[in-house]
Protein backbone atom coordinates (compact mmCIF):
# COMPACT_ATOMS: atom_id res chain seq x y z
CA UNK A 1 0.00 0.00 0.00
CA UNK A 2 1.57 3.19 -0.73
CA UNK A 3 2.21 5.40 1.85
CA UNK A 4 -0.28 8.40 0.96
CA UNK A 5 -3.44 5.50 1.18
CA UNK A 6 -1.50 4.59 4.66
CA UNK A 7 -2.35 7.77 6.07
CA UNK A 8 -5.73 8.33 4.65
CA UNK A 9 -6.34 4.59 6.52
CA UNK A 10 -4.48 6.17 9.95
CA UNK A 11 -6.44 9.36 9.78
CA UNK A 12 -9.90 8.06 9.21
CA UNK A 13 -9.26 5.49 12.42
CA UNK A 14 -8.32 8.53 14.36
CA UNK A 15 -11.30 10.33 13.29
CA UNK A 16 -9.83 13.35 11.63
CA UNK A 17 -11.81 14.33 8.80
CA UNK A 18 -10.48 17.25 7.58
CA UNK A 19 -7.56 15.23 7.42
CA UNK A 20 -8.94 12.33 5.34
CA UNK A 21 -10.26 15.15 2.99
CA UNK A 22 -6.83 16.79 2.78
CA UNK A 23 -5.20 13.36 2.06
CA UNK A 24 -7.98 12.21 -0.30
CA UNK A 25 -7.37 15.51 -2.43
CA UNK A 26 -3.78 14.78 -2.41
CA UNK A 27 -4.04 11.38 -3.76
CA UNK A 28 -6.13 11.68 -6.31
CA UNK A 29 -3.20 14.73 -7.33
CA UNK A 30 -0.85 12.13 -7.41
CA UNK A 31 -2.89 9.88 -9.88
CA UNK A 32 -4.24 7.03 -7.46
CA UNK A 33 -7.64 6.68 -8.56
CA UNK A 34 -11.07 6.74 -7.18
CA UNK A 35 -11.38 3.05 -6.48
CA UNK A 36 -7.71 2.42 -5.04
CA UNK A 37 -8.15 5.34 -2.64
CA UNK A 38 -11.41 3.84 -1.82
CA UNK A 39 -10.64 0.53 -1.41
CA UNK A 40 -7.00 0.91 -0.04
CA UNK A 41 -7.61 3.80 2.13
CA UNK A 42 -11.22 4.61 3.46
CA UNK A 43 -12.20 0.81 3.43
CA UNK A 44 -8.72 -0.59 4.96
CA UNK A 45 -9.28 1.94 7.72
CA UNK A 46 -12.64 1.17 8.19
CA UNK A 47 -11.96 -2.30 8.21
CA UNK A 48 -9.47 -1.70 11.26
CA UNK A 49 -12.30 0.17 13.14
CA UNK A 50 -14.80 -2.22 12.51
CA UNK A 51 -12.13 -5.11 13.96
CA UNK A 52 -10.93 -2.93 17.09
CA UNK A 53 -14.97 -2.27 17.67
CA UNK A 54 -15.81 -5.93 17.63
CA UNK A 55 -12.95 -6.77 19.57
CA UNK A 56 -14.07 -4.04 22.06
CA UNK A 57 -10.33 -1.70 22.11
CA UNK A 58 -13.29 0.98 20.24
CA UNK A 59 -16.52 2.04 21.42
CA UNK A 60 -19.85 3.23 19.58
CA UNK A 61 -18.89 7.06 20.15
CA UNK A 62 -15.50 6.43 18.49
CA UNK A 63 -16.67 4.22 15.35
CA UNK A 64 -19.28 7.87 14.53
CA UNK A 65 -16.10 9.63 14.23
CA UNK A 66 -14.30 7.94 12.35
CA UNK A 67 -17.48 7.19 9.84
CA UNK A 68 -17.13 11.09 9.76
CA UNK A 69 -14.01 10.97 8.81
CA UNK A 70 -14.32 8.56 6.17
CA UNK A 71 -17.79 10.27 4.77
CA UNK A 72 -15.43 13.15 4.12
CA UNK A 73 -13.55 11.18 2.12
CA UNK A 74 -17.01 9.56 0.33
CA UNK A 75 -18.17 12.93 -0.50
CA UNK A 76 -14.57 13.98 -2.37
CA UNK A 77 -15.23 10.18 -4.21
CA UNK A 78 -18.72 9.68 -4.34
CA UNK A 79 -18.89 11.77 -8.35
CA UNK A 80 -15.47 10.03 -9.72
CA UNK A 81 -17.08 6.22 -8.57
CA UNK A 82 -20.14 6.69 -10.13
CA UNK A 83 -18.38 8.31 -13.54
CA UNK A 84 -15.55 5.45 -13.43
CA UNK A 85 -18.59 2.73 -12.74
CA UNK A 86 -16.72 1.46 -10.09
CA UNK A 87 -18.66 -1.44 -8.57
CA UNK A 88 -19.62 -1.26 -5.01
CA UNK A 89 -19.78 -4.29 -2.82
CA UNK A 90 -23.46 -4.71 -3.18
CA UNK A 91 -26.73 -2.86 -2.29
CA UNK A 92 -27.97 -2.99 0.66
CA UNK A 93 -31.53 -1.70 1.97
CA UNK A 94 -31.76 -0.84 5.70
CA UNK A 95 -34.19 -0.32 8.29
CA UNK A 96 -36.07 -0.69 11.70
CA UNK A 97 -39.14 -2.73 11.62
CA UNK A 98 -42.53 -1.87 12.15
CA UNK A 99 -43.39 -0.24 15.53
CA UNK A 100 -39.95 0.41 16.18
CA UNK A 101 -38.25 3.62 16.79
CA UNK A 102 -34.56 2.94 17.42
CA UNK A 103 -31.60 3.95 14.95
CA UNK A 104 -28.25 4.19 17.05
CA UNK A 105 -27.45 0.59 15.72
CA UNK A 106 -29.44 0.88 12.63
CA UNK A 107 -27.03 3.97 11.65
CA UNK A 108 -24.14 2.24 12.43
CA UNK A 109 -24.57 -0.65 10.43
CA UNK A 110 -25.17 1.94 7.87
CA UNK A 111 -22.44 3.22 8.10
CA UNK A 112 -19.98 0.71 8.49
CA UNK A 113 -21.78 -0.94 5.29
CA UNK A 114 -20.73 2.19 3.59
CA UNK A 115 -17.27 1.70 4.82
CA UNK A 116 -17.02 -1.46 3.55
CA UNK A 117 -17.68 -0.02 -0.17
CA UNK A 118 -21.49 -1.12 0.44
CA UNK A 119 -24.46 1.18 -1.26
CA UNK A 120 -26.71 1.09 1.46
CA UNK A 121 -30.09 2.78 1.29
CA UNK A 122 -31.20 4.15 4.81
CA UNK A 123 -35.24 3.93 4.39
CA UNK A 124 -34.82 5.08 8.48
CA UNK A 125 -37.74 3.17 11.22
CA UNK A 126 -40.58 1.83 12.10
CA UNK A 127 -40.43 0.75 8.17
CA UNK A 128 -43.65 -1.68 7.46
CA UNK A 129 -43.82 -5.10 5.46
CA UNK A 130 -45.11 -3.21 2.56
CA UNK A 131 -42.46 -0.26 2.62
CA UNK A 132 -39.54 -3.11 2.34
CA UNK A 133 -41.20 -4.59 -0.58
CA UNK A 134 -41.86 -0.92 -2.40
CA UNK A 135 -38.43 -0.41 -1.89
CA UNK A 136 -36.96 -3.87 -2.90
CA UNK A 137 -38.80 -3.35 -6.15
CA UNK A 138 -37.76 0.19 -6.79
CA UNK A 139 -34.20 -0.26 -5.49
CA UNK A 140 -33.39 -3.55 -6.87
CA UNK A 141 -30.89 -4.89 -3.97
CA UNK A 142 -28.63 -7.70 -2.86
CA UNK A 143 -29.23 -7.89 0.81
CA UNK A 144 -32.13 -6.23 2.95
CA UNK A 145 -31.00 -5.46 6.54
CA UNK A 146 -34.23 -5.59 9.12
CA UNK A 147 -33.15 -4.43 12.86
CA UNK A 148 -35.29 -4.45 15.87
CA UNK A 149 -34.15 -3.07 19.51
CA UNK A 150 -37.61 -4.21 21.47
CA UNK A 151 -39.06 -8.04 21.21
CA UNK A 152 -42.30 -6.72 21.06
CA UNK A 153 -41.35 -5.60 17.74
CA UNK A 154 -39.22 -8.79 16.33
CA UNK A 155 -42.48 -10.33 15.04
CA UNK A 156 -42.30 -7.57 12.44
CA UNK A 157 -39.09 -9.92 11.05
CA UNK A 158 -41.08 -12.54 10.35
CA UNK A 159 -43.60 -10.53 8.51
CA UNK A 160 -41.73 -8.47 6.37
CA UNK A 161 -39.98 -12.07 5.05
CA UNK A 162 -43.05 -13.12 4.73
CA UNK A 163 -44.50 -9.89 2.61
CA UNK A 164 -41.46 -10.49 0.72
CA UNK A 165 -42.11 -14.24 -0.18
CA UNK A 166 -46.08 -13.07 -1.31
CA UNK A 167 -44.76 -10.52 -3.89
CA UNK A 168 -41.83 -13.08 -5.62
CA UNK A 169 -39.18 -10.82 -4.23
CA UNK A 170 -37.63 -13.35 -1.94
CA UNK A 171 -35.44 -15.17 -3.89
CA UNK A 172 -33.71 -12.04 -5.14
CA UNK A 173 -32.49 -10.69 -1.91
CA UNK A 174 -30.63 -11.70 0.86
CA UNK A 175 -32.34 -11.29 4.47
CA UNK A 176 -30.22 -10.11 7.27
CA UNK A 177 -31.37 -9.45 10.68
CA UNK A 178 -29.95 -7.93 13.84
CA UNK A 179 -30.49 -5.92 17.59
CA UNK A 180 -29.80 -6.33 21.21
CA UNK A 181 -32.94 -9.25 21.60
CA UNK A 182 -32.06 -10.96 18.02
CA UNK A 183 -30.41 -14.08 18.06
CA UNK A 184 -29.24 -16.76 15.74
CA UNK A 185 -31.78 -19.07 16.30
CA UNK A 186 -35.07 -16.47 15.52
CA UNK A 187 -32.94 -15.48 12.40
CA UNK A 188 -32.93 -19.27 11.49
CA UNK A 189 -36.16 -19.83 12.50
CA UNK A 190 -37.93 -16.61 10.92
CA UNK A 191 -36.16 -17.74 7.32
CA UNK A 192 -33.42 -15.04 7.13
CA UNK A 193 -30.27 -15.36 5.36
CA UNK A 194 -28.42 -14.54 8.42
CA UNK A 195 -27.44 -12.59 11.56
CA UNK A 196 -25.22 -10.16 13.17
CA UNK A 197 -24.25 -9.28 16.74
CA UNK A 198 -23.28 -5.74 16.31
CA UNK A 199 -22.46 -3.53 13.31
CA UNK A 200 -18.83 -4.85 12.20
CA UNK A 201 -20.06 -8.04 12.04
CA UNK A 202 -22.90 -7.13 9.47
CA UNK A 203 -19.82 -6.44 7.01
CA UNK A 204 -18.77 -9.61 8.07
CA UNK A 205 -21.97 -11.47 7.30
CA UNK A 206 -22.90 -8.93 4.12
CA UNK A 207 -19.41 -9.52 2.36
CA UNK A 208 -20.29 -13.27 3.03
CA UNK A 209 -23.36 -13.05 1.70
CA UNK A 210 -23.09 -11.65 -1.05
CA UNK A 211 -20.16 -13.95 -1.79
Amino acid sequence: MSAILQQIADALYDGKNNEVAALTHQALDTGLTAAEILDDGLVAGMDRVGADFKNGDLFVPEVLIAARAMHAGMDILRPLLAESDVPSAGKVILGTVAGDLHDIGKNLVAMMLEGGGFDVVDLGIDITPEKFVEAVKKETPDLVGLSALLTTTMPSMEKTIDALKAAGLRDSVKVMIGGAPVTQDYADNVGADGYAADAASAVDLARALMA
